[in-house]
């Protein structure tokens, strides 16, 4: 990750990026990976959201049983109701995403016992 981004300098002989640092790299470039193939390369599309839900998130696209829930899902996170999800909208999904991963993981955790 470059250093400017954090806004801190690194040291001369330019240590690692943080495992912090490689997550939140890997974020950005998963998402401009998808976003602007229909156009805007900074925001994500209907049809680049569905294509990111069911590449990146297969599983749990396919798991669910009403074919509606990713376009609802679309909607809901679409705040700014332009029809795409811009970077903020985006990590909105993947917050989303991981707070019901933790939560399970808790519960799961809690049952074992």
């Amino acid at each position: 990750m470059p250093p400017w981004i954090l806004g801190r300098k690194r040291e001369a002989k330019m240590s690692s990026p943080t495992e912090t640092e490689r997550c939140i790299e890997s974020l950005i470039a998963v998402f401009q990976k998808y976003a602007g193939k229909d156009g805007n390369s900074c925001k994500l599309s209907k049809t680049e959201f569905l294509t990111f839900m069911n590449t990146e998130l297969a599983a749990f696209a396919k798991n669910q049983k009403d074919p509606g829930v990713l376009d609802r899902m679309m909607k809901k996170l679409d705040l700014n109701c332009d029809g795409q999800l811009d970077f903020q909208e985006f990590l909105n999904l993947i917050g989303g995403m991981a707070i019901a991963c933790h939560d399970s993981f808790i519960m799961s955790a809690r049952f074992q016992k």
